[in-house]
């Protein structure tokens, strides 16, 4: 085994992570710049294509009308969805939380009952007032005031991250070398060769996996609002909209959207009768959030992860847990495309280890088919 060679790739590896983790905010806008640089490369080659006459779009103004649209993309979205969050925070800040607590005593009350002629629970496990101090423990009215404050108070850190950002993403897009070059001055003379192939198949590998989560993201909020609608839930695009956002968070995200979509189910019918009207209307939205998580688990995650990951699902398992134990939600979001960049890297400079060729194995044999 070559150990200068590999104590060449670890230790710079090793203070790149000192430097990340050190600079973590301007770190955090560089890689947001390359991921839209990426995602914006199809309009750019459109662009650049164009001519009239004498005339043809240069870079600059291509990656120009590049941001504008991403700004119009942007625009819109909040157009939509920003006063609905408003106005549905509102909604909630004022609701009288007492009467959610009275609409679901009795079921719980029957539930608990059924529960404990099974043998499953005892008279007062799922007691009205056990459940009314884990939900106040849990959650505050007054902290949606509060936060919804603290988002206005967070404008100005916006404002700077997204300027930064656009303005790096304009020379990302103008210059689509310009983040190559910057790695390969990193790296000694000898490794410039591995590492742009290395850049080359992350670039590819995280193009389609953003692409899929994109796509991911629209079927779903489709899906997820359609069908809510046709089935008479009020406020159905909000909750497919956040459940497409959350569901980007592996494993826990879909949970999340199924509970955010019942709540707010519950909180916008207070005044109908829960056996008559909010159960059927809950099962409804218990129903939708399964059909779309078959959906995601059998055609969306398969398609989106053998375009980009090509690992073993219990690997992508273990991989989250161990993701979110460092760093929570965040991590496990991040989980994915930090382990793809990981194991191309190793497999292009540390592929004498065993460990190394056994974790990219998927991604060898699969070059091999592209090379065949």
């Amino acid at each position: 085994m070559n150990w200068k060679r590999t104590a060449l790739i670890v230790i710079p590896i090793l203070l790149v992570g000192l430097v990340v983790y050190y600079f973590t905010d301007i770190v955090a806008y560089v890689l947001i710049s390359w991921v839209l640089s990426m995602i914006g490369q199809p309009i750019m080659k459109f662009l650049t294509r164009i001519r009239i006459q004498n005339f043809q779009v240069g870079r600059t103004l291509a990656a120009m009308i590049t941001i504008v649209v991403y700004f119009i993309i942007f625009t819109g979205l909040s157009l939509i969805f920003v006063p609905m969050l408003i106005q549905q925070a509102n909604n909630l800040s004022q609701v009288e939380y007492e009467s959610i607590f009275v609409a679901l005593q009795e079921p719980l009350q029957n539930l608990n009952d059924q529960l404990a002629t099974w043998g499953i629970a005892t008279e007062g496990d799922l007691s009205f007032t056990a459940f009314k101090d884990t939900f106040a423990g849990y959650f505050q009215p007054a902290m949606i005031g509060n936060f919804v404050g603290s988002m206005f108070g967070l404008a100005t850190n916006f404002l700077i991250g997204l300027f930064s950002i656009v303005f790096i993403t304009f020379f990302f897009l103008k210059e689509s070398n310009l983040f190559d070059n910057g790695i390969l001055s990193l790296v000694p003379t000898e490794y410039e060769r591995d590492t742009l192939r290395v850049i080359d198949r992350i670039t590819n590998l995280l193009r389609n996996y953003f692409g899929g989560i994109l796509l991911q993201m629209t079927i779903i909020t489709t899906l997820v609002s359609v069908l809510l609608g046709l089935l008479g839930v009020e406020n159905a695009l909000l909750i497919g909209s956040f459940a497409a956002l959350i569901n980007v968070i592996p494993y826990v995200g879909p949970m999340i959207g199924a509970i955010f979509g019942m709540f707010i189910t519950v909180s916008s019918n207070l005044d109908a009768d829960f056996y008559q009207f909010l159960l059927p209307l809950l099962l409804k939205v218990a129903v939708v959030f399964a059909f779309m998580q078959l959906i995601d688990n059998f055609v969306l995650q398969p398609f989106i992860y053998s375009k980009s990951v090509k690992a073993h699902p219990l690997e992508i398992f273990l991989l989250i847990l161990v993701a979110a134990k460092i760093g929570g939600i965040v991590g496990m979001i991040l989980a994915i495309p930090t382990y793809t960049v990981i194991r191309v890297i190793a497999a292009t400079f540390l592929n004498h280890w065993k460990i190394v060729q056994r974790i990219t194995s998927g991604m060898r044999e699969k070059s091999a088919e592209n090379t065949s």
